[in-house]
């Protein structure tokens, strides 16, 4: 039976990167007709449980009338199984089609199994399917018992055979119980990522509040200051106090400039990025176009005698570089992390962060203006930019080596 949820929020592991599919979570929607049509013939493999009432229908045995009602009935049911699929894929949770186009087949299931006999009622089991997944997870349960329960009482009537009955008994209720199950799990999905991005947005509302805290701290008493001595230099000037006066505008330019290097100080700290967020960022940016990332977890650590500036550095290699493979690595699965010591032919030591991937390779193209740029970052704290093509010509191999500092014996 059909092994998804007909609906779902958004996710966005579903969504179509750099001409290609990437594979979402099983029974996840769709957003553009390429990914629909994909879906519906995958769920169309599903329709060759329909060979039994196909077969019932061409064996013979019934008139024209009644195949034409059950051919009717059959194109009607698949037509309402496959619309819900995709309207349902599309519109959402909140689509109001479901509820009634379930209804007409749970209508078309029961008349063509009461008057048709045994070969239909596995229609009963798209319907549980159905009711998994349309139903609330609170009264889709339910709703599987009852038809798996309907599908007993309609066997026993038609005298079905015991092994039949097994090969129907069963699947109806497994999987329908299965698509409850999904719909579970994919609504604890939807909470889970709702909570994310409210953690997210609630520590960016957190760090704006801390900078505002600083920026109050290091500008309030400077503005006071500056108040004061401008209404002092003013009385003095007023007075005729004219060196006095100067005095006091050269204080004024003192604050001001200092001032200006604490907002500076303070606006650079935000923004400086380090390994440990550059890290988390990387994974989910791969992620969206089906990269993995492979890095050790020692590499967010800190590491002796790195600095500040050059770990701050490394921060912008390892962004600059995830942006490039999400960019231009069309084909790449594996993306590879690690930063190690080396020494040079004169003895000083450097950290080397080395990131690689499997795509295509960076062919005859020169290095683009994100590598300059990170050529020239490195070049200001006494490091280097290595990058040479992967194994055997395939994928690119980025080295970036900043200077380290002495240990200390301990």
């Amino acid at each position: 039976m059909p092994d998804a949820p007909l609906d779902q929020q958004p996710d966005q592991l579903g969504k179509e990167v750099r001409g290609r599919i990437v594979p979402a979570f099983p029974g996840g929607p769709v957003e553009n007709r390429r990914q629909l049509m994909v879906k519906l013939c995958w769920m169309s493999l599903w329709m060759l449980y329909l060979i039994y009432p196909v077969k019932d229908l061409t064996d013979g045995h019934h008139g024209l009338p009644v195949q034409v009602a059950g051919w009717s009935a059959l194109v009607g049911f698949l037509g309402c199984y496959l619309t819900l699929v995709a309207f349902r894929s599309t519109a959402g949770l909140q689509w109001r089609g479901s509820y009634p186009l379930l209804g007409v087949m749970v209508a078309i299931a029961l008349a063509t199994s009461l008057a048709l006999g045994t070969p239909w009622l596995g229609l009963i089991t798209y319907v549980s399917v159905a009711v998994g997944a349309v139903l609330p997870p609170r009264l889709a349960l339910r709703g599987v018992a009852a038809a798996t329960v309907v599908i007993v009482l309609i066997g026993l009537a038609d005298g079905a055979d015991r092994s039949a009955m097994a090969g129907l008994v069963l699947p109806t209720f497994l999987s329908g119980a299965a698509m409850t199950g999904m719909q579970r799990l994919l609504l604890a999905m939807r909470e889970l990522r709702e909570a994310r991005e409210t953690a997210a947005q609630l520590a960016a509302a957190e760090e704006r509040l801390r900078l505002a805290r600083d920026l109050h701290d290091l500008l309030g008493h400077s503005l006071s200051l500056i108040t004061l001595k401008s209404e002092l230099a003013g009385r003095f000037m007023d007075a005729e106090k004219a060196e006095a006066a100067r005095a006091q505008v050269a204080e004024i330019e003192q604050v001001a400039r200092q001032s200006l290097i604490d907002v500076r100080s303070a606006v650079s700290g935000y923004r400086k990025p380090t390994l440990a967020v550059e890290l988390a960022t990387a994974r989910s940016a791969l992620a969206t176009v089906g990269v993995a990332l492979e890095v050790p977890e020692s590499l967010a650590e800190d590491r002796p005698g790195l600095g500040a500036a050059e770990a701050e550095t490394l921060a912008w290699v390892l962004r600059e570089s995830v942006t490039n493979i999400v960019r231009h690595a069309a084909g790449a699965t594996l993306c590879t992390v690690g930063l190690d010591e080396t020494w040079d032919g004169d003895g000083a030591r450097f950290a080397v962060l080395e990131i690689a991937d499997n795509g295509p390779g960076p062919g005859k193209s020169g290095p683009g203006n994100g590598l300059s740029g990170l050529d020239e970052r490195l070049a200001l704290v006494g490091g280097r930019l290595e990058t040479v093509a992967g194994h055997r010509g395939r994928g690119f191999r980025l080295r970036a080596l900043v200077p380290l500092g002495v240990k200390v014996a301990v």
